[in-house]
């Protein structure tokens, strides 16, 4: 009789181990595979708008057509902006290297330039509000299949079942032994499931560019004024 009751709080152990670590893997494969595409968002589109924001700001250069740039597109402040990357020729030369410009004049090289920079960035951020409403509704899918774990995952529930079970056999060591109070506490904190951090932790919240249709003449006047300012420092 005393094996059958060791037989049967063996089995039903196994039974809450195994409905407890496989959901759980679940969501600890969801909660990485968000991380690679948080990642992967970081890398890709974050850094193409990081990079075109550089060359508009570079191009304009002036604090106050930067802030007339900022206005127009809607942005409202200065994104993956730092005053040095205005003076550092070396990133100026990097950030403008294999770019292809268009036009029979150096002005109108620079106003296409600004304009082309400008309609790409807008094409990147639409795809990167896209993608981080994508990543933020798999963030919630997550929270949401945590609760689900733990309505059918008490873990309080659970160690004070395996106490109960381990205190009646009278042992005294290990799961399968005595549950003392603080290994029960210890081992309560480590079966609970963190949710996974806000998407806004890693990607910022971007707003939507206004279409370069409705601002091209004004651009065209920025750079307009950009190019006089800079002239004897061409690098179109």
């Amino acid at each position: 009789m005393e094996d059958f009751t060791k037989f049967l709080d063996f089995e039903i152990k196994k039974e809450l181990a195994d409905r407890y670590f496989g959901f759980r893997k679940l969501i600890e494969e969801d909660k990485m595979a968000l991380a690679r595409n948080i990642r992967h968002s970081s890398q890709t589109v974050g850094n193409r708008i990081v990079l075109n924001l550089t060359r508009l700001y570079i191009l304009l250069r002036d604090d106050e057509l930067i802030r007339l740039f900022l206005q127009l597109a809607g942005l409202g402040e200065r994104f993956f902006f730092d005053p040095y990357i205005l003076t550092s020729p070396t990133i100026r030369a990097r950030v403008f290297d294999g770019v292809r410009t268009r036009g029979l004049t150096a002005a109108g090289r620079f106003k296409n330039m600004l304009a082309d920079t400008y309609e790409a960035l807008e094409s990147d951020v639409a795809e990167y509000r896209s993608k981080l409403a994508a990543l933020v509704d798999s963030q919630e899918v997550i929270e949401e299949e945590i609760k689900i774990f733990y309505r059918k995952n008490d873990i309080g529930a659970i160690m004070g079942f395996l106490r109960a079970m381990d205190s009646g056999a009278g042992s005294s060591s290990g799961i399968e032994g005595g549950l003392v109070s603080g290994y029960a506490e210890s081992m309560e904190k480590k079966m609970r499931v963190m949710p996974p951090p806000a998407v806004e932790d890693d990607l910022p919240i971007l707003p939507p560019l206004t279409p370069l249709s409705q601002i091209k003449k004004e651009l065209k006047k920025l750079a307009e004024v950009a190019f006089d300012q800079q002239k004897g420092d061409r690098f179109l």
